[in-house]
């Protein structure tokens, strides 16, 4: 039985800081298993660009699986448009190999994020399914499990690219905090400082024999 996913995130950069680093996050310190990726066909349609790129990954083999699985290598094809007028960027990616095995087709949107004003959000759904009778449903489970395992991995390593990309924005975001925590202990300080002013006269007043 298909085994559907679907998970949202925000990333804390511009829709257009992210359109440019899809294109450069690999390598990063979560991609190990990315073995190379190639740009098959690129074309600029309507005011879109329109992508095909072939890429190879690796992962481990669990032991139950080797009996159907004789290479670690598979070979994934990725198809995106990227529309700069509307802020939207769909890719589309699916794996070539071990079709009977397991199926993989994932969608995901990048756009900017309503809620969240200077952010791009980016929403993933992903469709899993087998074909090996007898084992379908054990093996879509399996890879519904570890294709959500690789998507907090891919988050984290397309965040890494980001912020290197991009240190401004995280400088930034840091520099918010610092400001407001001093703005707030100055405030506390002149609080402080006000309230020892009006009660200075009142003390005086009570203890008039007192220099």
């Amino acid at each position: 039985m298909p085994r559907y996913f679907e998970a949202t995130t925000v990333f804390n950069f511009s829709w257009d800081q992210v359109a440019q680093g899809f294109w450069l996050k690999y390598p990063n310190p979560n991609s190990q298993h990315v073995l190379t990726e190639d740009t098959v066909k690129r074309e600029v349609r309507a005011g879109k660009l329109f992508s095909k790129r072939l890429i190879s990954k690796t992962n481990p083999t669990p032991k139950w699986a080797e009996r159907f699985i004789t290479t670690k290598k598979v070979n994934i094809v990725e198809e995106s448009i990227v529309d700069p007028k509307n802020k939207v960027f769909i890719t589309y990616t699916r794996n070539l190999g071990y079709l009977k095995v397991m199926s993989i087709t994932e969608k995901v949107i990048y756009k900017e994020s309503e809620e969240h004003p200077g952010k791009t959000i980016a929403i993933r759904s992903a469709w899993i399914d087998s074909q090996i009778r007898g084992f379908g449903r054990a093996i879509c489970a399996f890879g519904y499990e570890r294709f959500k395992k690789n998507c907090n991995k891919m988050v984290g390593g397309f965040n890494h690219v980001l912020s290197n990309m991009f240190p401004t924005q995280t400088t930034l975001a840091a520099h918010n905090v610092i400001t407001t925590t001093s703005k707030l202990k100055d405030a506390a300080k002149n609080a402080s400082e006000l309230a020892k002013a009006k009660a200075a006269p009142i003390y005086a007043s009570l203890h008039p024999n007192q220099s």
